[in-house]
């Protein structure tokens, strides 16, 4: 006798369902990043199942007693780079529930400020490190042809990990050297192929790409042969194994490190905030500012002597 199993069923709460339609509307309207839209639709789902639980939904009963305490808990359990991704989801969520029309605009403005989001300035890897890193790469295999290529596209022209996973083979324009990049919200913005950059991506395509009707530049090394996966890790991973092998001690074993770095070096060789803005796409001025705590040095011989002391 061959038993038969009623396939499994999962119950979904009204919160859980809100959630996936504000997904859903972030992917469709603002076309966020996989990784972004997940976090924000965490951080709703949570305040939803905290104010309503397994009950129906009524945003129109919300209070912003609500928005704030919820922030107000996050703050016992969260380190401040998280808390600022806390609040930005919220804000997000109730401009969503605006535009369903069920909260006015007085909750988007109750969501507390973070304070100290850029009293720590981001550590970059060391240049040398990150040198040491890409050389790491074996050129002789196509894992190693791949993982250069990448390293080289974070470290010479600062690019998102998620920005690397959706390059595809017609976004590189051989005949004027620039490379098509997808940015945040969807914006595609053309950036000058430096020539180490180009020269590492061309040895992977001869080399080390495999055949397949992919249209993504760099594809997985392990079967099944497609794109790295939308959302995922895979650049962290690259980065990681490669810190690994140069036997370094970076600050961080993510990817965005290198985007610091670069920042740093713009910053040192005398770009103004606005210009390295420019170099990173970066949406608000706001975002630059953080940088400007980061060359102690040059911002010490700006500063004036204290009255009274004797040099």
């Amino acid at each position: 006798m061959v038993a038969v199993y009623a396939p499994a069923r999962f119950e979904t709460t009204a919160a859980d369902d809100l959630a996936a339609r504000y997904g859903q509307h972030l992917q469709d309207l603002q076309g966020l990043a996989t990784t972004t839209i997940e976090r924000y639709r965490t951080v709703a789902r949570q305040f939803l199942h905290e104010r309503f639980g397994d009950g129906a939904v009524d945003l129109r009963a919300l209070r912003t007693a609500d928005v704030i305490v919820f922030v107000q808990r996050q703050t016992q359990c969260l380190q401040p780079p998280a808390l600022k991704c806390v609040v930005s989801a919220m804000r997000s969520f109730l401009r969503y529930a605006q535009y369903r029309g069920e909260v006015d605009t007085r909750f988007v403005a109750a969501v507390p400020i973070v304070a100290a989001w850029t009293t720590t300035p981001p550590v970059p890897i060391l240049p040398e490190h990150a040198q040491r890193a890409i050389d790491s790469c074996d050129p002789s295999t196509a894992v190693g042809l791949r993982d250069r290529a990448v390293l080289l596209l974070l470290a010479r022209l600062g690019l998102r990990a998620h920005e690397i996973i959706a390059l595809r083979l017609e976004d590189c324009n051989w005949d004027s050297s620039h490379l098509r990049v997808r940015g945040k919200s969807g914006r595609e913005q053309l950036l000058p192929m430096p020539v180490d950059v180009g020269v590492a991506i061309a040895a992977y395509l001869q080399q080390g790409r495999s055949q397949s009707q992919d249209r993504h530049l760099f594809l997985r090394s392990m079967a099944p042969v497609r794109g790295l996966m939308a959302g995922s890790d895979a650049i962290g991973t690259i980065v990681r194994h490669a810190l690994q092998r140069a036997q370094v001690d970076a600050p961080h074993r993510g990817s965005h490190q290198f985007r610091h770095a670069l920042a740093v070096r713009l910053l040192q060789g005398g770009a103004s905030l606005r210009e390295i803005g420019e170099v990173l796409r970066h949406q608000s001025p706001q975002t630059t500012l953080v940088y400007a705590r980061v060359d102690i040095s040059a911002l010490r011989s700006l500063a004036m002597p204290w009255p009274g002391v004797v040099r």
